[in-house]
């Protein structure tokens, strides 16, 4: 968004090639380091800042040095960006509230998982963990049963599960309340 009456940060261009930031009156941004956030700081030369014209629309500092920061994984949000804006992505983004956005519901509708009465991360982890491993037990017993003509195209809850329970037994493992 930026501040009124200043540049937008769309207008300070990150050049990957030379892994600068080109600021609207054409000066180079350094890098400068990485703070624990994973936010790169990109840091103007306060010489060249103190002179410039359009100093009052750039940065209020009192040592007249711009400070941009640009996190460590912009680029995949870039692509990823990039690529819902496509035909195919647009698609795709469509037929999320049919696959994922259903498992959601049904698990906040039919199996609890609007409210909770454990307290704690790791309970309520272990609550997620488990209520998901249910759905996919009933979802594996419909598919048996019936055939194949009702197994959905994305398996998304069952894939979350198999991805995510193995480190997160481990983690509930080594919790203090096991």
């Amino acid at each position: 968004m930026g501040k009124k009456g200043y540049f937008k940060p769309y207008e300070y261009v990150y050049d990957q090639y030379y892994d600068c930031v080109l600021c609207p009156n054409n000066q180079v941004l350094r890098y400068s380091t990485t703070n624990r956030d994973g936010y790169r700081e990109y840091k103007s030369d306060p010489k060249i800042c103190k002179c410039c014209l359009e100093r009052a629309q750039c940065t209020q500092s009192r040592n007249c040095q711009k400070t941009v920061t640009r996190h460590v994984w912009a680029n995949d949000l870039d692509v990823a960006e990039d690529f819902r804006h496509t035909p195919r992505g647009k698609a795709i983004y469509r037929e999320r509230a049919e696959t994922i956005e259903r498992a959601f519901a049904d698990a906040k509708e039919k199996h609890g998982l609007r409210y909770t009465t454990l307290r704690g991360k790791a309970k309520v982890t272990m609550q997620a963990l488990l209520t998901f491993a249910c759905m996919n037990l009933k979802k594996l017993a419909i598919w048996k049963s019936e055939g194949p003509r009702f197994k959905p195209k994305y398996d998304f809850p069952f894939l979350f599960f198999l991805l995510f329970v193995p480190n997160s037994i481990i983690r509930m493992k080594n919790a203090a309340w096991v």
